[in-house]
C-alpha cells in the first residue's frame, strides 16, 4: 500500500480503545461511522457527521432511558434518522439544527453535559419539530423492534397465535402472586 495513512489493522486497534461506554466516531475517505467501543456494531453516516450522531445517539438515551438496552438499538434509530436526512434537506436542516441548538444550551457540546443538564437542555426544545422528529422515529424504530421486545419481556403480538388467554395471559414471573381473594371466584 503506498497510502501513508491509517490501516485496517490500526484503525481497529486505535478505535477499540475508547473508554467504555463511549462512542467511536471514526473517519475515512469522506465516510463517518459510528461504533462501539468493543467493536460489536457499527454504521455509517452519510448526512450527518459523527459528532452529530454521536450527540443524536446520547439525545435518546436521556429522553428514552433504558439501561438494559444497548447503544446499538439507539444507533438504529440514529440510522434511521440519518437515511432520513440524506432524503430530505429540510429534514437535514431540522436535525442538524437541533442538534446545534443542544450544543449551545450551555455553551458546549451536549454530550459533555451532566445528566441534569442534557435533560434541562431537551426539556427546552421539547415542543420544537426537532424534538418531535426524534421522538416519532424512536417510537417506529426502537419500540417497534422485535429485539427490543425481547429485552421488555414483551412476547409481541397474539392474534396470529390465538390470543394471550392461552399463551402466556398470566406468565408474568417478575410480579408477585396475588392473593386469590383479589380475583373474582370462578363460575363453571
Amino acid at each position: 500500500m503506498s497510502d501513508p495513512g491509517m490501516n485496517r489493522r490500526q484503525f481497529l486497534e486505535t478505535s477499540g480503545r475508547a473508554a467504555a461506554g463511549a462512542v467511536v466516531v471514526a473517519a475515512a475517505g469522506g465516510t463517518t461511522m459510528l461504533m462501539a467501543p468493543d467493536g460489536a456494531w457499527a454504521m455509517t453516516l452519510e448526512a450527518l457527521n459523527g459528532q452529530e450522531g454521536t450527540t443524536l445517539l446520547k439525545t435518546l438515551r436521556v429522553i428514552y432511558p433504558h439501561d438494559s438496552l444497548a447503544d446499538q438499538y439507539y444507533a438504529a434509530v440514529v440510522a434511521a434518522l440519518d437515511q432520513d436526512a440524506k432524503a430530505n434537506s429540510e429534514t437535514e436542516k431540522l436535525l442538524k439544527d437541533g442538534i446545534a441548538g443542544l450544543d449551545q444550551a450551555y455553551q458546549m457540546p451536549f454530550v459533555e453535559l451532566s445528566e441534569g443538564n442534557q435533560l434541562r437542555a431537551l426539556e427546552t426544545l421539547q415542543g420544537s419539530d426537532f424534538f418531535q422528529t426524534i421522538r416519532f422515529k424512536v417510537i417506529a424504530v426502537l419500540y417497534n423492534s422485535p429485539l427490543v421486545w425481547q429485552a421488555f419481556g414483551y412476547e409481541g403480538a397474539s392474534f396470529d397465535e390465538g390470543g394471550y388467554i392461552e399463551r402466556g395471559f398470566d406468565d408474568l414471573g417478575w410480579l408477585p402472586q396475588p392473593p386469590d381473594d383479589a380475583s373474582p371466584p370462578v363460575e363453571l
